[in-house]
């Protein structure tokens, strides 16, 4: 079968809300140009926002001081659980306080060719000039970033960039940022104009009239099945990269929200585009089920090497220099150990697939602190670092200040996501995308301390300024749990809930979970090939319908029920994964996080075929036993040089 056969192609899509003009004038112009709601209006508009990490808790914070109503959901029993706490090495900003040369054009051009040119120009501008705001605004609610001795605040280097600027709290920034929110989420709470709904999952979208007007979901205690209504709804919920099983995110980490909107409308475009990074510790075992992230910020002072020889497994400490092989070092001698996360990631696998991996099964490469002790001292390093290292020695036993650490990659950030338009709006009206939940703002690949400051520059700064647009034109007609829509969202839900408790087959959730991230991993993971693909999707075709034959969810649904909950998000994974393989072997060129091995440099790089691909796969749900249809949003370059990356 050609790709072709998997999929057909449909009318070309484009940014109607991007501004045109000097790059730097575009964000402005927009928010002049957008319609505005008057102080008194907004107290009668709704909003329901599903998710409460940095990108939805920073935007219920900020609609509800500005006077919406708004009501806000999330799975954990508290919003402070949302998996951005897990966020560790920073977070970007132009502030240039270095005086190295950055700016927020330099921040622009990385994180265009940090995405290997598949990001919109005038969205990363926009994140690049919004960064320096959302720094000013997070010390004002007392989050304790790092200072340097004389008082001001410190800045760390990352990967894919040459100088200083992302701003960190130890190894717990996304934590205590995520703090900062939640203050003002807690804050708006208390003056009534956001209510809280917690351990409440969304299960379907309402769209009466082509617009997004409410959601189902279920109380995760009580099982009650609840219909909710507003006149705008904003999906913040995050990543979908456990569709990989086993990865960084929380275990609760899924893609329900987001695939229940695609499957009513919403575009879902580059879902192949998944982030590996080089920096977890290594898996120990078939027994584990998400493996652990250690900051990518240890890369600044860490050295990454092998043996040299092939089967040297003596004690790291006993290998001389001239035995080691710190092939970032060697390979990309600009950038060495910071080069991008897909980067060092291919280049850890590399390695180990030629035998020199270290640690069980050959599955690790040594990060090394030994000269970073010599150099700075213990206590430095401790100060820096202390958190990460005490983490990675209690789940390891080993002492990462005497024995380098055995790291290798694992699934972590998706890039891909719901399509949005300039404003964050998806492809149905009223439904408004942030933070890791759309597509936008990284291409194929994202540079590490760039997610926290995507999701709040969304959730403080873009969705305030662009969803008053929309709601200028409300309040729209008040319906209620009767509208013919509502009814069928909610007996949709039902059924669905239902037929999950009555099959009684022999299969528990999980095992289908781990079959299907071992698909995803095996041939849709860090290289990917049109045989590997072709066999994936077949793979796939064959584990759903056999999941919706011989899967067994216990239990009942009118209490806590976790297999339920698991039951409905591995059933929106299985397609997923689907449509994740079906966009891999279309985009028949190796971009960022996608590698395809028909598509490299003679040394092994990846290789972008921008005559054919410049563009964003927006693919629409073409219907149950019908095929996606792919939707082109071509990509135009008037400020960043389309060329081959090179971090040598």
């Amino acid at each position: 079968m050609s790709d072709t056969d998997y999929f057909v192609v449909g009318e070309p899509i484009r940014d109607e809300k991007a501004p045109e003009g000097p790059i730097n004038e575009r964000w402005d112009k927009r928010r002049f140009s957008a319609k505005l709601v008057n102080p008194a209006n907004r107290r009668k508009l709704s909003v329901l926002i599903v998710g409460t990490g940095l990108a939805g808790a920073s935007a219920a914070a900020t609609l509800g001081e500005a006077g919406y109503n708004v009501t806000s959901f999330c799975y954990q029993d508290s919003p402070r659980r949302a998996h951005s706490i897990a966020a560790q090495g920073g977070i970007n900003a132009a502030k240039n306080y270095r005086n190295d040369g950055d700016s927020i054009y330099r921040l622009f051009y990385d994180t265009v060719k940090g995405g290997d040119f598949r990001s919109r120009e005038s969205n990363v501008y926009r994140l690049a000039q919004t960064s320096v705001e959302i720094i000013d605004q997070c010390v004002a609610q007392g989050v304790p970033f790092a200072r340097e001795y004389g008082g001001l605040l410190d800045n760390r280097s990352f990967g894919g960039v040459q100088v200083s600027r992302t701003f960190y709290a130890r190894g717990q920034t996304g934590q205590q940022l995520l703090i900062g929110a939640y203050q003002a989420l807690e804050r708006q709470i208390a003056a009534g104009t956001v209510k809280m709904n917690t351990r409440h999952e969304m299960l379907e979208l309402i769209v009466v009239d082509g617009k997004a007007r409410g959601i189902i979901a279920r109380d995760m205690i009580t099982g009650e099945i609840e219909t909710h209504f507003a006149d705008a709804v904003v999906l913040a919920s995050g990543g979908y990269g456990n569709v990989f099983f086993l990865s960084t995110n929380a275990m609760g980490c899924n893609v329900t929200a987001t695939w229940r909107a695609h499957r009513k409308g919403a575009l879902f475009a580059n879902p192949c585009y998944t982030q590996i990074h080089p920096t977890c510790i290594p898996v120990s075992g078939d027994y584990q089920s998400k493996l652990t992230l250690m900051s990518e910020s240890l890369r600044n002072d860490g050295r990454i090497w092998v043996p040299k020889q092939h089967g040297d497994t003596r004690d790291p400490r006993q290998i001389p220099e001239d035995k080691r092989d710190y092939y970032l070092e060697r390979i990309y001698p600009s950038f060495g150990n910071l080069v991008p996360r897909d980067i060092a990631s291919r280049a850890a696998k590399n390695v180990c697939d030629e035998g020199r991996g270290v640690g069980p099964g050959g599955l690790g490469v040594y990060l090394d602190f030994a000269d970073a002790i010599q150099r700075m001292g213990r206590s430095t390093v401790e100060a820096k670092y202390g958190n990460l290292f005490d983490m990675y020695q209690r789940i390891t036993g080993e002492n990462p200040y005497e024995v380098p650490m055995r790291i290798y990659p694992a699934v972590h950030y998706t890039m891909g996501g719901l399509w949005v338009d300039y404003d964050l709006q998806s492809t149905i009206p009223g439904l408004f995308v942030t933070g890791e939940a759309n597509f936008s703002d990284h291409g194929a690949n994202r540079l590490g301390a760039s997610a926290l400051m995507q999701g709040l520059a969304d959730g403080y700064f873009v969705l305030p300024n662009t969803i008053n647009d929309y709601l200028a034109n409300g309040p729209f007609e008040k319906i209620d749990e009767s509208h013919p829509e509502a009814v069928a969202a909610k007996e949709q839900v039902t059924s669905r809930i239902e037929t999950f408790l009555s099959l009684q087959g022999s299969r528990t959730v999980d095992s289908f979970h781990k079959e299907l991230g071992n698909i995803m991993w095996e041939y849709c993971g860090m290289e990917r090939s049109e045989e590997g693909l072709t066999k994936a999707i077949e793979l796939i075709r064959n584990l759903r319908e056999e999941f919706w034959r011989d899967v067994k969810v216990l239990g009942t649904n009118d209490e806590l029920n976790q297999a339920l909950e698991k039951a409905g998000r591995v059933a929106d994974f299985l397609e997923l994964g689907e449509l994740m393989c079906i966009d891999a072997l279309h985009r028949r060129e190796s971009c960022g996080g996608h590698f395809r091995a028909e598509s490299q440099t003679e040394d092994g790089e990846a290789l972008r075929h921008d005559d054919e691909f410049a563009y964003v796969a927006a693919w629409e749900f073409g219907g149950d036993g019908n095929k996606p249809v792919l939707r082109k949003e071509d990509l135009e370059y008037e400020y960043v040089e389309m060329k081959q990356r090179s971090y040598k």
